[in-house]
């Protein structure tokens, strides 16, 4: 490849990395309370439409992704429900709201006529003075929600490492016996934590269509939501290295465009499973890599119910 498509595929890779890394963070939330959350593709989905209609109706990114926020956590709520309350079998429940949120957008994205309505984004911001570096100075010019990812994981892995809200919520991820015990209210925290990892997935999902292809298609997802639930493994539940997982993959898919662009002929439906080929290789890495002392919550899918005290 030469130098200039080299450098247009290292530019475009943080685009091409928020997806994912904003989605596994939500779901590292979520599964740090003990809440086994399948439901990210989903989630993202209603991030999409509700973030694509909100800037069709205002014209303010900004206030759009909040809404495709506070879309996702409200979607939240009957998964919330239905495995903290009810008690449902977590993986059955995410399978779900999957479908769920892949059948309710679709329908909802028609109806309004939303769908491939191209609206203006975000612009680009030049971090300076690296921005004016002669040839790498692209690489310092992105959105601005690429640019806020940074501290969104720096606050998350401070507030899981440094606070004792966070402690607590590791905690009753870990032991929710031994955190009943000392008087932390099981089911308030993990719904607590459904919400807020929602948020991040639905803010995963806006991205894609507010901040990057800037319009809304059924299923634009394309399937990053599994993908996130892959990352997730991978990182072993912390934050830093499922950013740097991220990059990984947001590195693959940004390098078929330019592999296109330089004139490299590949097969469609290659290009379609290389990102699904990269998460089994990736999967079956990390299980036979796999040691005690892994970082996995220690009651991770399973229902809490307290004992009656005599």
């Amino acid at each position: 490849m030469s130098g200039s498509v080299i450098l247009n595929w290292l530019a475009n890779t943080p685009d091409f990395a928020v997806p994912y890394a904003l989605a596994a963070l939500g779901l590292i939330i979520c599964e740090r309370a003990g809440v086994l959350s399948l439901g990210a593709e989903g989630l993202m989905l209603v991030g999409a439409l509700v973030g694509i209609g909100a800037q069709i109706a205002l014209g303010q990114p900004v206030v759009s992704l909040v809404l495709a926020m506070l879309a996702a956590s409200v979607v939240s709520v009957l998964f919330a429900v239905m495995v903290i309350w009810l008690r449902v079998n977590q993986v059955i429940a995410g399978l779900a709201l999957v479908f769920f949120c892949q059948g309710l957008t679709a329908l909802v994205g028609s109806l309004a006529g939303w769908t491939n309505h191209a609206t203006e984004g975000i612009g680009t911001m030049a971090l300076w003075p690296l921005s004016l570096l002669p040839g790498v100075g692209r690489l310092f010019e992105q959105n601005a929600m690429v640019w806020l990812t940074l501290p969104i994981f720096g606050a998350v892995a401070w507030f899981f490492a440094r606070t004792s809200t966070g402690l607590r919520l590791r905690a009753v991820g870990e032991n929710p016996q031994a955190a009943d015990a000392a008087g932390i209210r099981i089911t308030a925290w993990r719904f607590a934590a459904v919400l807020a990892g929602s948020a991040l997935v639905g803010l995963a999902g806006a991205y894609i269509s507010v901040v990057s292809t800037k319009l809304w298609i059924a299923g634009m997802t394309g399937g990053r939501g599994w993908i996130a639930v892959g990352l997730v493994i991978f990182a072993r539940w912390s934050p830093w290295k499922a950013l740097i997982g991220a990059l990984l993959f947001g590195c693959i898919e940004a390098l078929i465009p330019q592999l296109a662009a330089a004139g490299v002929q590949l097969p469609q439906y290659f290009v379609m499973m290389t990102p699904y080929a990269v998460t089994l290789g990736v999967m079956v890495w990390v299980a036979l890599g796999k040691r005690s002392g892994d970082d996995e919550p220690g009651a991770l899918g399973q229902p809490y119910v307290r004992e009656e005290r005599r």
